[in-house]
């Protein structure tokens, strides 16, 4: 049962982690009503940035550790914001309207694209963070569990963050323009909603989630791939149309769902297989729940 419970604690957090990219996922899916594939490469450009640069800040500036850490995260930081402006104002506008397929192979060459450049940034080599808050923390009880305080301070921050913008999503102006952007674009607009505005900010703010995800991976793992954000892009995707595109928090709550079937997998199964039965469960949820969809609509 100890051994259960700890993989269920660890689950948290990969469900966490997972619920945070989801959220913003489904916050530009209700805009733009198409597949994004560059929202992992934006998670994962972001952790490589932060990594790259917190290794720069402490080897060559000679920087204090959580200074480098600091300088890391704002360098990375800008670098994804500017990736985000661009998508939203230049790469997606255009192509937006057009088939879904049109934005399914932008956003792949966009992944693509940031991928080779934290690539050549790193002249392909890994680089690895040292341990940032590692010690185990005792959560008492019957059964002795721990998480590492890095991941009591991610879990905190990753539900701070959901919670607040599931507020200001259902009370602010901001979040009833994007409501209303998803419900009915024309009707917003004759309502006096203006579309451009809503539409790049709704890409920025749910790419944010992205970048938000990248530095709190980057500081618990120590690295991420250069490949991550192909394997991200595709996971968020089926991961989002599990929870469901139309709800963000729905869509985190499913997230988290998945993370803890991971940890469980990753706990008493073999980890090769893991993402193979990962897809074949979603592929089954979404199959499932197409054919309930099918069946409720009149004749």
């Amino acid at each position: 049962m100890a051994y259960l419970i700890q993989i269920l604690l660890n689950g948290t957090h990969t469900g966490a982690l997972y619920a945070l990219l989801a959220y913003g996922y489904v916050l530009t899916y209700q805009v733009t009503k198409r597949a994004n594939l560059a929202h992992g490469a934006v998670f994962a450009f972001t952790g490589q940035n932060f990594i790259l640069f917190t290794s720069y800040g402490w080897n060559t500036l000679w920087l204090i550790f959580p200074l480098a850490l600091v300088f890391g995260a704002v360098a990375a930081t800008a670098l994804s914001l500017i990736v985000l402006v661009l998508l939203a104002r230049v790469v997606f506008p255009p192509i937006v309207e057009r088939s879904p397929n049109t934005m399914i192979a932008a956003s792949l060459g966009v992944s693509l694209c940031l991928m080779e450049l934290a690539r050549i940034g790193a002249d392909t080599r890994d680089f690895w963070l040292p341990q940032v808050l590692g010690s185990p923390v005792n959560l008492g009880g019957i059964f002795p569990a721990t998480l590492t305080e890095n991941q009591i301070v991610n879990l905190a921050v990753i539900s701070t963050i959901l919670i607040g913008s599931e507020l200001t999503l259902r009370r602010s102006r901001a979040g009833r323009y994007i409501r209303a952007m998803s419900d009915d674009p024309l009707a917003a607009e004759l309502a006096g909603v203006n579309k451009t505005s809503v539409f790049s900010a709704s890409v920025i703010s749910g790419g944010a989630y992205a970048i938000i995800a990248g530095i709190l991976a980057a500081t618990y793992f120590g690295n991420i791939g250069f490949g991550a954000g192909m394997v991200f892009g595709l996971k968020v995707l089926f991961i989002a149309a599990a929870g469901g595109f139309s709800v963000p928090i729905l869509a985190a709550g499913g997230a988290f769902l998945v993370g803890l079937c991971e940890s469980l997998w990753d706990g008493y199964f073999p980890t090769v297989y893991r993402d193979v039965a990962l897809y074949l469960l979603l592929a089954f949820i979404l199959a499932t729940r197409a054919e309930s969809h099918a069946q409720e609509r009149p004749l």
